[in-house]
């Protein structure tokens, strides 16, 4: 797989070489037990979004360890919210990348998992009619599906009258999808956070001040702070740094009781 060129490791371990593709697959790694990673980008002050959308703060060096994230899950959680705000589409990794999947024992897609609890999805977007793998749609009980939906997904039921976000991640181990990699939003992050659910966080921090305005990378109501010790530190030569905080192996993957 072809040089990065931008990325080094800066610690533990500093290395002068550019990190590859490959390299970047090894540093990230694919976990031996069920884990939830999340990954985000903000700027250095705080913001998750420039003008609305993560995209503004996104450098090529994001982008790279985006598509390795991607390439190395089993399963890409996002929250309908996120769905609709960065226009989703149907996600295909690239050729290169595919073949990474099918030559480590991976089907070539991830599969999409949606988190909506209002199902305000429409079965005729892109997301489920061109998606290369069906998409999975996690919801509670209550949650009125719109007409069709299951035909284009399946949608698992967890909770009375709000997301059970443990008995999905659950339902998700026992159908294969044990590496989930979660891309938002801030709720859903939150969401995650208050069960205890989050194992890892892969965050770049791009070299820009954005002002006030824009929310944080989680929202939600108050959670306990939770120790997570520092795994690597990478480093662009823009400047910017991307960061993998992640729990000790004995604590990943276990939901709250």
């Amino acid at each position: 797989m072809s040089a990065v060129g931008t990325i080094r490791r800066l610690w533990p371990d500093p290395d002068t070489e550019p990190a590859d593709t490959a390299a970047l697959a090894r540093l990230y790694g694919r976990a031996d037990r069920p884990r939830v990673r999340m990954n985000f980008v903000t700027s250095v002050d705080g913001a998750v979004e420039v003008d609305g959308y993560s995209a503004g703060l996104s450098g090529p060096a994001d982008k790279q360890v985006f598509g390795v994230l991607r390439m190395l899950c089993d399963a890409l959680m996002v929250g309908a919210g996120t769905l609709r705000q960065e226009g989703y589409g149907a996600i295909r990794l690239d050729p290169d990348r595919r073949a990474w999947r099918r030559d480590h024992g991976l089907a070539e897609t991830p599969t999409v998992v949606m988190v909506s609890a209002a199902l305000a999805l429409d079965p005729d977007a892109a997301m489920f009619t061109e998606a290369p793998v069906r998409p999975v749609v996690i919801t509670h009980r209550r949650a009125v599906a719109p007409p069709g939906l299951d035909r284009v997904a399946d949608v698992l039921r967890h909770g009375t009258d709000r997301v059970d976000l443990a008995a999905g991640l659950a339902d998700l181990r026992r159908r294969g999808l044990t590496e989930v990699l979660c891309e938002g939003g801030p709720h859903l992050f939150g969401s995650l956070t208050a069960a205890d659910l989050v194992d890892e966080v892969c965050l770049t921090v791009t070299p820009m001040l954005a002002g006030a305005g824009a929310g944080r990378i989680t929202a939600g109501p108050p959670a306990p702070p939770r120790g997570l010790p520092l795994r690597h530190v990478l480093v662009a030569d823009d400047g910017t740094l991307l960061l993998r905080y992640a729990r000790p192996p004995a604590d990943a993957g276990t939901p709250a009781r």
